[in-house]
């Protein structure tokens, strides 16, 4: 017995070293017989084989795909029913054009097309956008809409933190659920930060409020994986809020933050509300595991008119849909474009697909540029998106990076009709794994201001020469190539 406990106690390294490369093997089967992208199976891979405990630590909190699991499935099954059974009893189509092809031009169509097969979303034609630069526009008109709301109050957001500017937004909601408004509120659980006494503040004013998919115990790790990325305002069924901007104090500029931050994001009144407010009805229903009575206050017959009418058309996207909606979505927007793809994103790692669709842009003579942060929050995530510059480059595609501060806006602008706003980021992670939300914009005038937008942008930035970013050095290139290894994880 001695002799035995010796040798393990001489060889205790060695066997735990045994026991990792043998479940490697067999996670490893299982890995290559899912028949996922290649670039991200050779990753997890790569990350077994090389970092021994640490490569299975990795696979068990971000390897596991929930897309096919009985929990999407049966949220898919349930979401397409109830989305066909508000849009019969609501009649949330109805305000659709057949004129769309002739008035907007062939490729934007295939756009609009794409998303209407994907997923039944809607275009509707009479909304009122307004574009909100950082969260100091956006949270003052927020403020206002919020003590204004007369029925209900409907807020879905990746980061909710009760700091100074997040305390002030949730005493407006637990005043506004006193006075009997109805006030649901669905927060990540990962991406959020609230205390126990500020949730028991919510819960005792009358606020309905849930996390979502929360982390609680080991079996529910894996759900780090999949996060509700989303920020979703809707008030009173006639005002909604979509965008970058999340509800913490470092999104406004006129708190004493680290850095500048800037961001867009859009206030929205029109038929577009009832888009948002289905979105939010249902991972509502997810993330409280009960179904919430609809009323027809939820979707108001007689909404503001608006003075410049807008097109818009939201599309949701996540483990939960057959189809990576917003990635392609944004894919054929690029496809069609003609003269202009003008593009800024905190994060820039582009799949195969977007990547090789922008390169052709521009080798084709299409003005392609791309904006993304001088300095990025994550060391990681930085050096992964900087490993694409050098093909950008030479393919003709202009990067810029922001110096004023951290650029955390989504946006794109497609020549002169088409451009999107929202949550998604041009990476793995927000067309793959994240619950994201976009709105897309069918809109010369809407177009044009962001634009302008993205030029003023530019007046911040330091545009990145090929001759000299190939001549950085060598440490800095090993360190892009290591993380890009990692791009699908992050």
């Amino acid at each position: 017995m001695d002799s035995v406990l010796s040798f393990f106690n001489d060889n205790l390294w060695l066997i735990l070293l045994m026991i990792n490369y043998g479940l490697v093997i067999v996670l490893s089967f299982f890995i290559l017989l899912k028949n996922k992208n290649p670039v991200k199976t050779l990753s997890f891979l790569f990350a077994l084989a090389v970092l021994p405990f640490l490569g299975l630590i990795v696979y068990y909190f971000f390897g596991q795909d929930y897309r096919k699991s009985k929990i999407f499935e049966k949220k898919y099954f349930l979401d397409s029913q109830k989305i066909k059974e508000w849009r019969n009893q609501f009649k949330l189509d109805s305000n659709e054009r057949e004129d769309f092809e002739e008035t907007y031009g062939e490729d934007i169509f295939k756009v609009y097309k794409l998303l209407k097969n994907n997923e039944k979303a809607v275009l509707t034609f009479d909304n009122d956008v307004e574009i909100l630069l950082n969260g100091e526009e956006k949270f003052n008109r927020l403020f206002e809409d919020l003590k204004n709301a007369q029925n209900h109050i409907h807020l879905e957001y990746f980061v909710l933190f009760d700091d100074q500017l997040g305390s002030k937004i949730i005493e407006i909601l637990i005043n506004k659920a006193q006075d009997g408004v109805k006030v649901r509120l669905v927060y990540d659980d990962v991406g959020s930060k609230i205390s126990n006494s500020t949730k028991r503040k919510m819960t005792k004013s009358g606020i309905e409020h849930y996390a979502f998919m929360p982390v609680l115990f080991s079996n529910s790790t894996g759900k780090l994986n999949y996060r509700d990325h989303r920020k979703i305002v809707v008030i009173d069924g006639e005002t909604g809020y979509v965008g970058g901007i999340n509800l913490a104090q470092r999104y406004d500029n006129t708190y004493e933050n680290p850095r500048y931050w800037r961001d867009t994001h859009l206030r929205i009144q029109g038929g577009a509300v009832g888009a948002l407010q289905s979105s939010f009805l249902l991972n509502w229903n997810f993330a409280s595991g009960s179904e919430v009575g609809i009323e027809k206050s939820f979707f108001p017959e007689n909404k503001p008119e608006a003075e410049k009418p807008v097109a818009v058309q939201i599309a949701a996207s996540g483990p939960d849909t057959d189809w990576a909606n917003i990635m392609e979505a944004i894919f054929c927007a690029i496809s069609s474009a003609s003269e202009r793809i003008y593009i800024t994103s905190p994060y820039f790692m582009p799949n195969d697909a977007i990547l090789t669709a922008l390169a052709t842009a521009a080798r084709s003579g299409i003005d392609v540029r791309v904006i993304v942060p001088y300095e990025s929050d994550s060391w990681a995530a930085q050096y992964a998106g900087d490993s694409y510059f050098e093909y950008c480059l030479e393919s003709g595609i202009k990067i810029y990076r922001y110096c004023k501060g951290f650029i955390h806006a989504k946006t794109m602008v497609i020549d002169d009709l088409f451009s999107t706003v929202g949550t998604a980021n041009l990476d793995y992670r927000s067309f793959s794994i994240n619950f994201e939300i976009n709105a897309m914009l069918y809109n010369k005038g809407l177009n044009n201001e962001l634009a302008a937008t993205f030029f003023d942008d530019l007046e911040e930035c330091e545009e990145v020469d090929l001759d000299r970013w190939q001549n950085r050095g060598i440490s800095r290139k090993l360190k892009e190539s290591f993380s890009r290894l990692w791009a699908p994880l992050l």
